[in-house]
């Protein structure tokens, strides 16, 4: 077969789910050995566009091809048997499996027993783990075939992700936004991987929202909004502002503009709490801190080192073993959520659709959970559906909801204003503490913006916010204060202005910041 410099290429494609025209003739091309980044807006099509070149969703209309030859493709199998991998958000291993178990998972290598049982097939366990090894060499990826997922870190995880695509011969691999859960170490780690990949001749098609990131590793950068390629850019030529402008449609103000914080009386006080897991494991030890009024204390740490259990045991959702947390001085400790809410508490939880929204429910409806039973939203059992509905315009106008009436479902609105929902609801309401979990996860460029100043906006007018985040970035320009959790454990707290990138990276990775 003739060589290409262009291995895939997407032509005219086109998709259209029910009322929502995701994909608008879209063009996208990836050459062989490059990095192609895929920017855009939440809704802007990125992900459906993916979803169709890996099998997931057939195209309305338009063509997609791998070294000039038309694919058709019906599911996953068929992307993978032309050569094209997608490495998830949200890492499709199984963690009791080994790492040779979930890599041969779907593409198993047999023989047969003997001869005497010919129709019995023994699964080639030790043929895997060498081509795995042979693999990992081959790309320095480091992965021990012999180890136990669920034993590893999210980093070597992910690594995983990669043999596993390239066990089966993909030389096209999608990355979908990759870094998300990364410390900057790992995700430095990952960028050579990704560099060794492409000498290789792989070819990368790389989904993120983090505009540095993009800079740092593109060899191209496409752009989409509103279903459409709206603009392509290469490195040296542009800048985070650019892009985020040509994302948004305007200019996007990157950095939080804060004046210096002015903390005063001590709001939350946790004093040696302890909390166990699902698994009835402790998730959070001994962690002791404080937050005062008017100052961002930030949690920095790698998802899945206590913070959820925190943030939970914080707003009544989950029970404690030991210590005991304060309000303004009111014990709280082991209350059910209505009290601790009644006391001053607002939370943006980490999983908007799962504990923020009801998505069945309308949007005003939603910017009532909090406090439906107050005498200005209902009489007894009866709720006062005019005041509920002036009270839900008041609120999309005040925090510029994009929704087309206030009885839309909230599920049927974009991530970043179901975000705007919650933070209108819980920031409407008298607060003293905003315990804020992972507040722009998965939102694009011009969410998070508007996110960010909302927080800043409240610790100003003297709220104590105590902010929960995977993303370095976000700790770093929000923060006073940054407490790093790992393990369950706060390691150290730090002066904002004397922390580093760097030096963070290392603590919440288990190592010692080097010193000074």
């Amino acid at each position: 077969m003739a060589k290409f410099d262009i291995v895939l290429q997407a032509q005219g494609i086109t998709k259209q789910f029910p009322g929502v025209l995701a994909n608008d003739r879209v063009d996208f091309d990836l050459r062989r050995g490059e990095i192609h980044v895929l920017l855009g807006e939440n809704g802007a099509g990125k992900s459906t566009l993916m979803n169709v070149l890996y099998g997931l969703y057939k195209a309305d209309s338009g063509e997609v091809t791998v070294e000039g030859v038309p694919l058709h493709l019906n599911s996953p199998r068929d992307a993978i048997m032309h050569g094209i991998g997608m490495v998830h958000q949200h890492f499709m291993l199984i963690p009791v499996f080994t790492v040779t178990e979930n890599i041969m998972l779907g593409a198993e290598t047999n023989h047969r027993a003997s001869q005497s049982d010919a129709p019995l097939a023994k699964l080639d366990r030790a043929e895997v783990a060498q081509k795995i090894r042979d693999l990992s060499h081959q790309y320095r990826l480091d992965v021990n075939p012999d180890a136990i997922v669920g034993d590893l870190p999210v980093g070597v995880q992910q690594r995983v992700e990669i043999v596993k695509a390239l066990y089966r011969k993909a030389n096209i691999l999608i990355l979908d936004e990759p870094t998300a859960v990364l410390t900057p170490q790992e995700a430095e780690e990952l960028f050579r991987i990704m560099h060794d990949l492409t000498r290789e001749g792989v070819s990368i098609i790389f989904i993120t929202h983090k505009l540095k990131e993009v800079l740092a590793v593109a060899d191209r950068i496409t752009v989409m909004r509103g279903g459409r390629v709206v603009g392509s850019a290469i490195p040296k030529d542009s800048d985070e502002h650019k892009l985020a402008a040509m994302m948004v449609g305007r200019d996007v103000i990157l950095t939080v503009k804060k004046k210096p914080a002015q903390p005063k009386e001590t709001v939350l006080s946790v004093n040696q709490l302890n909390v166990k897991d699902v698994r009835g494991l402790n998730a959070v030890n001994e962690v002791s801190f404080t937050v005062r009024a008017g100052e961002v204390l930030g949690i920095a740490g790698v998802q899945g080192n206590g913070q959820t259990e925190l943030a939970e045991a914080l707003t009544g959702l989950r029970s404690i073993e030991s210590g005991r947390f304060s309000l303004l001085g009111a014990d709280l400790t082991g209350r059910p959520p209505r009290p601790i809410t009644e006391a001053g508490l607002a939370h943006i939880p980490e999983d908007r659709q799962r504990y923020g929204l009801v998505l069945s429910y309308s949007v005003a409806d939603n910017m009532i959970l909090c406090d439906y039973y107050q005498p200005r939203f209902s009489k007894g059992i009866v709720i006062q559906q005019k005041n509920v509905d002036a009270n839900a315009e008041k609120l999309i106008k005040d925090f510029d909801v994009r929704t087309p009436s206030p009885f839309t479902p909230a599920g049927k609105l974009s991530g970043g204003n179901q975000q705007k929902v919650i933070v209108a609801r819980e920031l409407s309401r008298p607060v003293k503490l905003l315990i804020a979990s992972q507040p722009t996860r998965g939102l694009d460029v011009g969410s998070i913006e508007y996110i960010h100043k909302e927080i800043i906006l409240m610790r100003d007018r003297g709220v104590a916010v105590l902010l929960i985040s995977a993303e370095l970035d976000e700790i770093m320009s929000l923060s006073d204060r940054i407490a790093v959790m790992y393990r369950g454990a706060i390691i150290t707290t730090l002066d904002r202005k004397a922390a580093t990138r760097e030096g963070l990276g290392l603590l919440m990775a288990g190592g010692q910041e080097a010193p000074a």
